[in-house]
């Protein structure tokens, strides 16, 4: 296959290796990963994957050493890169809510608000994004990378600036927040350069649709039930008034088939009801994509 013809992708290594290959994998390719390989192999002869450690994705793929890459916003905000975002995708290592940089404190720290730390030594991976946050203030800080373990630092310097999806981490080093620095999310990003190839762009918005697809499907289930003409009504009126079910006529015609998509939540809530209503052999699946 030409050059042309083959979109590279870029892989983000390290935490998020496992939910991005569950979310491929979701949206209908089969990604996997070898456990000592950075070359990982997918069912698409289209595609092409390399995998970089999403901090200096960004980078790599401003570069066009990949075409396209999948990253957080905040190391696209920390390497400055000029990039094409092609896409928002709301996932993460441990939860689908975003992610958030923020200004952390010792419980017993005297520091209660960003200006308290003028002149002291903060610590933290994202250096560049932290020093633009304090500059924005006029508080003169010392501002240090960190290679990591930067919980234990907050009590060694005078404060840090750390990721955290759930907060636990930080209340375990019985560490607080006084500040959000920044909200992150992941991130599909092209080379400008190779999105203005009109091949290339397909593809580009192809795998974007649907990876928005499989992210949209997770929080949903499809919903099935049979019920009496005369129930309909009772049952349409407890589905959610923004969906509209699909319904069919079954063989015996005094009853029909009623299919839906709804938010999880919303269908563990309301099942009880419709079989109240009259519903019978409700089914719930789980789906892999929902396309818009």
């Amino acid at each position: 296959m030409s050059e042309s013809r083959t979109l590279k992708v870029g892989i983000p290594k390290g935490s998020l290796s496992e939910s991005t290959v569950d979310l491929f994998n979701r949206a209908g390719f089969h990604l996997s990963i070898s456990s000592r390989g950075y070359y990982p192999s997918i069912d698409d002869p289209e595609l092409r994957c390399i995998m970089f450690r999403a901090q200096e994705m960004s980078r790599y793929v401003e570069d066009g050493v990949v075409d396209v890459g999948l990253t957080g916003y905040d190391w696209i905000r920390e390497n400055g890169s000029d990039v094409h975002e092609v896409c928002e995708l709301v996932y993460s290592k441990a939860t689908s809510k975003p992610a958030r940089w923020v200004l952390a404190v010792p419980n017993e720290s005297k520091v209660t608000k960003p200006e308290d730390l003028e002149g002291g030594i903060v610590a933290t991976e994202l250096v560049q994004v932290t020093k633009r946050y304090f500059e924005s203030r006029g508080v003169n800080v010392r501002v240090e990378f960190s290679w990591g373990a930067t919980e234990v630092k907050a009590r060694l310097l005078d404060a840090i600036v750390e990721l955290t999806e759930t907060g636990s981490s930080l209340r375990e080093n019985h560490l607080r927040i006084i500040d959000e620095i920044l909200i992150s999310t992941t991130r599909l990003i092209a080379n400008k350069q190779a999105y203005a190839d009109p091949w290339k762009r397909d593809k580009i918005d192809s795998l974007a649709l649907l990876l928005r697809g499989a992210i949209e499907a997770k929080a949903k289930v499809g919903l099935k039930l049979n019920v009496a003409r005369a129930d309909l009504e009772k049952v349409l009126s407890i589905l959610p008034a923004e969906r509209s079910p699909t319904v069919s006529s079954l063989a015996d015609e005094r009853f029909v088939a009623v299919e839906v998509i709804l938010e999880a939540v919303v269908e563990r809530q309301i099942v009880p009801l419709l079989q109240k209503a009259g519903a019978s052999g409700i089914i719930v699946y789980p789906l892999n994509k929902v396309i818009p």
